[in-house]
Protein backbone atom coordinates (compact mmCIF):
# COMPACT_ATOMS: atom_id res chain seq x y z
CA UNK A 1 0.00 0.00 0.00
CA UNK A 2 1.41 3.08 -1.05
CA UNK A 3 1.45 6.33 1.03
CA UNK A 4 1.89 9.77 -0.58
CA UNK A 5 2.02 12.85 1.16
CA UNK A 6 0.02 14.37 -1.62
CA UNK A 7 -1.78 13.11 -5.18
CA UNK A 8 -0.85 15.01 -8.48
CA UNK A 9 -3.55 14.49 -10.83
CA UNK A 10 -3.53 15.95 -14.97
CA UNK A 11 -7.73 15.55 -15.66
CA UNK A 12 -8.04 16.59 -19.12
CA UNK A 13 -10.99 16.33 -21.57
CA UNK A 14 -10.15 12.47 -22.82
CA UNK A 15 -7.81 11.04 -19.89
CA UNK A 16 -6.99 11.18 -16.21
CA UNK A 17 -3.26 11.05 -15.32
CA UNK A 18 -2.18 10.32 -11.51
CA UNK A 19 1.22 10.22 -9.52
CA UNK A 20 1.17 9.44 -5.88
CA UNK A 21 3.62 11.84 -4.46
CA UNK A 22 5.98 12.48 -1.24
CA UNK A 23 7.05 15.99 -2.38
CA UNK A 24 8.38 16.00 -5.62
CA UNK A 25 9.40 12.28 -5.49
CA UNK A 26 6.94 10.38 -7.84
CA UNK A 27 5.73 7.31 -5.91
CA UNK A 28 3.65 5.41 -7.93
CA UNK A 29 1.62 6.80 -11.48
CA UNK A 30 -1.86 5.49 -12.78
CA UNK A 31 -3.29 6.13 -15.98
CA UNK A 32 -7.34 6.01 -17.62
CA UNK A 33 -9.21 7.40 -20.30
CA UNK A 34 -12.07 8.35 -17.88
CA UNK A 35 -11.60 12.12 -19.19
CA UNK A 36 -13.73 14.93 -18.04
CA UNK A 37 -16.06 14.77 -21.33
CA UNK A 38 -17.19 10.98 -20.62
CA UNK A 39 -18.28 12.14 -17.03
CA UNK A 40 -21.33 13.77 -15.17
CA UNK A 41 -20.19 16.14 -12.08
CA UNK A 42 -21.57 13.29 -10.14
CA UNK A 43 -19.10 11.19 -11.67
CA UNK A 44 -15.78 12.38 -11.11
CA UNK A 45 -16.13 11.32 -7.01
CA UNK A 46 -16.46 8.12 -7.57
CA UNK A 47 -13.75 7.33 -10.96
CA UNK A 48 -11.31 8.99 -8.51
CA UNK A 49 -11.95 7.03 -5.45
CA UNK A 50 -11.51 4.15 -7.61
CA UNK A 51 -8.31 5.44 -9.44
CA UNK A 52 -6.38 5.81 -5.75
CA UNK A 53 -7.21 2.79 -4.23
CA UNK A 54 -4.28 1.91 -1.79
CA UNK A 55 -3.34 5.29 -1.94
CA UNK A 56 -4.83 6.38 1.16
CA UNK A 57 -6.82 10.00 1.79
CA UNK A 58 -3.99 12.26 0.76
CA UNK A 59 -4.86 15.63 -0.53
CA UNK A 60 -5.36 15.95 -4.11
CA UNK A 61 -4.04 18.94 -6.32
CA UNK A 62 -5.54 18.49 -10.01
CA UNK A 63 -5.50 20.67 -12.99
CA UNK A 64 -6.69 20.83 -16.68
CA UNK A 65 -10.79 20.68 -17.44
CA UNK A 66 -11.56 18.64 -14.47
CA UNK A 67 -11.84 22.46 -13.62
CA UNK A 68 -14.08 23.45 -16.43
CA UNK A 69 -17.88 23.95 -17.05
CA UNK A 70 -18.70 21.32 -17.91
CA UNK A 71 -15.87 19.73 -15.36
CA UNK A 72 -16.43 18.23 -11.59
CA UNK A 73 -16.67 22.19 -10.68
CA UNK A 74 -15.74 25.25 -12.61
CA UNK A 75 -12.65 26.57 -10.94
CA UNK A 76 -12.95 29.98 -12.33
CA UNK A 77 -11.12 32.07 -14.76
CA UNK A 78 -8.01 34.83 -13.41
CA UNK A 79 -7.33 38.04 -15.87
CA UNK A 80 -4.52 38.40 -17.64
CA UNK A 81 -1.56 39.86 -16.58
CA UNK A 82 -1.71 37.79 -13.68
CA UNK A 83 1.30 36.21 -11.69
CA UNK A 84 2.04 32.94 -13.19
CA UNK A 85 1.75 31.14 -9.77
CA UNK A 86 -1.17 28.36 -8.99
CA UNK A 87 -4.77 29.56 -7.76
CA UNK A 88 -7.07 26.81 -6.04
CA UNK A 89 -10.28 25.95 -5.38
CA UNK A 90 -11.32 23.79 -3.19
CA UNK A 91 -14.45 20.68 -4.17
CA UNK A 92 -16.77 21.17 -1.85
CA UNK A 93 -16.79 17.94 0.29
CA UNK A 94 -13.85 16.76 -1.17
CA UNK A 95 -10.08 16.50 -0.31
CA UNK A 96 -9.56 17.59 -3.79
CA UNK A 97 -8.33 21.25 -5.26
CA UNK A 98 -8.51 22.12 -8.75
CA UNK A 99 -6.24 24.99 -10.19
CA UNK A 100 -7.68 28.03 -11.37
CA UNK A 101 -8.27 28.89 -15.34
CA UNK A 102 -6.54 32.15 -16.53
CA UNK A 103 -8.47 34.12 -19.28
CA UNK A 104 -8.01 37.30 -21.46
CA UNK A 105 -10.84 39.85 -22.92
CA UNK A 106 -9.41 41.93 -25.49
CA UNK A 107 -9.14 39.80 -27.81
CA UNK A 108 -10.86 36.84 -25.68
CA UNK A 109 -9.26 33.32 -25.13
CA UNK A 110 -8.81 31.03 -22.17
CA UNK A 111 -6.63 28.27 -20.89
CA UNK A 112 -6.74 25.62 -18.41
CA UNK A 113 -4.14 23.12 -18.08
CA UNK A 114 -1.54 25.13 -19.50
CA UNK A 115 -1.50 27.37 -17.04
CA UNK A 116 0.36 24.60 -14.69
CA UNK A 117 2.78 23.75 -16.84
CA UNK A 118 3.64 27.71 -17.07
CA UNK A 119 3.85 27.81 -13.39
CA UNK A 120 6.05 24.55 -13.65
CA UNK A 121 8.48 25.97 -15.72
CA UNK A 122 8.71 29.71 -13.78
CA UNK A 123 9.08 27.44 -10.55
CA UNK A 124 12.42 25.96 -12.65
CA UNK A 125 13.10 29.16 -13.81
CA UNK A 126 12.26 32.00 -12.18
CA UNK A 127 13.85 34.64 -14.23
CA UNK A 128 12.34 33.63 -17.35
CA UNK A 129 11.70 36.67 -19.24
CA UNK A 130 10.21 35.55 -23.63
CA UNK A 131 7.50 33.48 -24.66
CA UNK A 132 6.24 29.79 -23.82
CA UNK A 133 4.87 27.71 -26.93
CA UNK A 134 2.66 24.66 -25.47
CA UNK A 135 1.84 22.88 -28.70
CA UNK A 136 -1.06 20.24 -28.31
CA UNK A 137 -5.20 20.32 -29.93
CA UNK A 138 -5.09 23.83 -29.38
CA UNK A 139 -1.58 25.52 -28.70
CA UNK A 140 -0.98 28.46 -26.61
CA UNK A 141 1.24 31.04 -26.80
CA UNK A 142 2.21 33.04 -24.21
CA UNK A 143 4.20 36.08 -23.26
CA UNK A 144 5.89 35.68 -19.50
CA UNK A 145 7.42 39.04 -18.07
CA UNK A 146 8.23 39.47 -14.42
CA UNK A 147 6.79 36.39 -13.42
CA UNK A 148 3.46 37.31 -15.19
CA UNK A 149 1.28 35.83 -17.71
CA UNK A 150 1.31 39.19 -19.83
CA UNK A 151 -0.87 38.12 -22.76
CA UNK A 152 -1.45 34.78 -24.65
CA UNK A 153 -3.10 33.57 -27.91
CA UNK A 154 -4.63 30.32 -28.65
CA UNK A 155 -4.43 28.09 -32.57
CA UNK A 156 -6.36 25.34 -33.87
CA UNK A 157 -3.30 24.06 -35.37
CA UNK A 158 -3.81 20.63 -33.72
CA UNK A 159 -7.62 19.91 -34.16
CA UNK A 160 -7.22 21.46 -38.11
CA UNK A 161 -4.56 18.77 -38.85
CA UNK A 162 -6.70 16.07 -36.92
CA UNK A 163 -9.91 17.09 -39.01
CA UNK A 164 -7.95 17.52 -42.06
CA UNK A 165 -6.09 14.08 -42.03
CA UNK A 166 -8.72 11.77 -40.45
CA UNK A 167 -12.38 13.53 -41.55
CA UNK A 168 -11.17 15.15 -44.68
CA UNK A 169 -11.02 13.97 -47.71
CA UNK A 170 -7.26 13.51 -47.31
CA UNK A 171 -8.17 10.90 -45.20
CA UNK A 172 -6.82 8.98 -47.44
CA UNK A 173 -3.40 10.79 -48.16
CA UNK A 174 -2.39 11.78 -44.90
CA UNK A 175 0.06 9.91 -42.34
CA UNK A 176 2.63 10.89 -39.71
CA UNK A 177 4.30 13.95 -40.44
CA UNK A 178 7.98 12.01 -40.17
CA UNK A 179 9.42 13.59 -43.75
CA UNK A 180 10.96 16.60 -42.48
CA UNK A 181 12.23 17.72 -45.78
CA UNK A 182 8.54 17.99 -46.80
CA UNK A 183 7.77 19.59 -43.78
CA UNK A 184 10.47 22.21 -43.94
CA UNK A 185 9.69 23.20 -47.65
CA UNK A 186 5.75 23.69 -46.94
CA UNK A 187 6.66 25.46 -43.47
CA UNK A 188 8.64 28.01 -46.07
CA UNK A 189 5.90 28.12 -48.35
CA UNK A 190 3.40 28.94 -45.76
CA UNK A 191 5.49 31.81 -44.30
CA UNK A 192 6.06 33.46 -47.17
CA UNK A 193 3.44 32.74 -49.38
CA UNK A 194 0.08 31.54 -47.69
CA UNK A 195 -2.35 32.13 -50.07
CA UNK A 196 -0.33 29.84 -52.51
CA UNK A 197 0.41 27.50 -49.68
CA UNK A 198 -3.34 27.36 -48.81
CA UNK A 199 -4.34 26.48 -52.12
CA UNK A 200 -1.99 23.42 -52.73
CA UNK A 201 -4.02 22.10 -49.67
CA UNK A 202 -5.99 19.57 -52.24
CA UNK A 203 -3.23 18.75 -53.83
CA UNK A 204 -2.02 16.41 -51.77
CA UNK A 205 -4.71 14.28 -52.26
CA UNK A 206 -3.84 14.44 -56.45
CA UNK A 207 -0.61 14.00 -56.31
CA UNK A 208 -1.24 10.62 -54.31
CA UNK A 209 -3.90 9.84 -56.58
CA UNK A 210 -1.77 11.04 -59.62
CA UNK A 211 1.63 10.32 -58.76
CA UNK A 212 3.59 8.76 -55.74
CA UNK A 213 3.18 10.91 -53.02
CA UNK A 214 3.78 8.96 -49.48
CA UNK A 215 1.47 9.03 -46.72
CA UNK A 216 4.26 10.39 -44.82
CA UNK A 217 5.56 13.46 -47.69
CA UNK A 218 1.70 14.64 -47.41
CA UNK A 219 1.82 14.67 -43.71
CA UNK A 220 4.93 16.19 -43.25
CA UNK A 221 3.62 19.37 -46.10
CA UNK A 222 0.15 19.29 -44.02
CA UNK A 223 1.71 19.55 -40.38
CA UNK A 224 4.53 22.23 -42.23
CA UNK A 225 1.37 24.50 -43.81
CA UNK A 226 -0.47 24.81 -40.79
CA UNK A 227 2.37 25.32 -38.02
CA UNK A 228 3.64 28.19 -40.80
CA UNK A 229 0.70 29.25 -41.25
CA UNK A 230 0.43 29.63 -36.90
CA UNK A 231 4.07 30.90 -36.64
CA UNK A 232 2.84 33.95 -39.32
CA UNK A 233 -0.02 34.72 -36.79
CA UNK A 234 2.05 34.15 -34.05
CA UNK A 235 4.87 36.58 -34.96
CA UNK A 236 4.55 39.02 -32.26
CA UNK A 237 5.01 36.45 -29.66
CA UNK A 238 8.27 34.78 -31.19
CA UNK A 239 10.33 37.72 -33.21
CA UNK A 240 13.01 38.32 -31.00
CA UNK A 241 12.18 36.29 -27.96
CA UNK A 242 13.53 33.07 -26.57
CA UNK A 243 11.03 30.60 -26.54
CA UNK A 244 10.21 27.41 -25.03
CA UNK A 245 8.24 24.69 -25.95
CA UNK A 246 6.28 23.13 -23.87
CA UNK A 247 4.70 19.62 -25.22
CA UNK A 248 4.73 15.82 -26.08
CA UNK A 249 7.55 15.16 -28.12
CA UNK A 250 7.38 14.82 -31.51
CA UNK A 251 4.95 17.41 -31.73
CA UNK A 252 7.07 20.07 -29.40
CA UNK A 253 10.28 18.71 -31.88
CA UNK A 254 8.54 20.37 -35.08
CA UNK A 255 7.72 23.80 -33.46
CA UNK A 256 10.99 23.77 -32.15
CA UNK A 257 12.45 22.97 -35.66
CA UNK A 258 10.62 25.58 -37.37
CA UNK A 259 11.30 28.19 -35.04
CA UNK A 260 14.79 27.46 -35.23
CA UNK A 261 14.41 28.32 -38.93
CA UNK A 262 13.42 31.39 -38.33
CA UNK A 263 16.42 32.19 -35.97
CA UNK A 264 14.45 31.82 -33.00
CA UNK A 265 16.52 30.79 -29.34
CA UNK A 266 14.27 27.46 -28.60
CA UNK A 267 14.26 25.30 -25.80
CA UNK A 268 12.23 22.61 -25.05
CA UNK A 269 10.90 21.31 -21.91
CA UNK A 270 9.08 18.05 -20.94
CA UNK A 271 5.48 18.10 -20.54
CA UNK A 272 4.77 15.55 -17.57
CA UNK A 273 7.83 17.18 -15.90
CA UNK A 274 6.58 20.79 -16.05
CA UNK A 275 3.12 19.98 -15.07
CA UNK A 276 4.38 17.92 -12.19
CA UNK A 277 6.65 21.06 -11.06
CA UNK A 278 3.60 23.20 -11.65
CA UNK A 279 1.00 20.96 -9.46
CA UNK A 280 3.94 20.72 -6.66
CA UNK A 281 4.12 24.22 -7.04
CA UNK A 282 0.10 24.09 -6.02
CA UNK A 283 0.55 21.64 -3.55
CA UNK A 284 3.22 23.86 -1.55
CA UNK A 285 0.88 27.18 -1.35
CA UNK A 286 -1.58 24.93 0.12
CA UNK A 287 0.24 24.13 2.57
CA UNK A 288 1.39 27.41 3.33
CA UNK A 289 -1.93 28.88 3.81
CA UNK A 290 -3.24 25.77 5.54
Amino acid sequence: MTKPEWIAADWGTTNLRLWAMQGTEVLDSRQSDQGMGKLNPDDFAGVLADMTQGWGDAPVIACGMVGSRQGWIEAPYGPVPLAARPRLVQVPGQNVWIVCGVNQMDPPDVMRGEETQIAGLLAARPNFDGTICLPGTHTKWARISAGEIVSFQSFMTGEMFALLARQSVLRHTVGDPTDLGAFDAALNDALAQPHRAYGRLFQLRAGALLGDLSPETAGGRLSGSLIGWELAAAKPYWLGQEVCVIGAPALSALYARALSAQGVICTEGAAQATTLAGLYSAWTTLKEHA
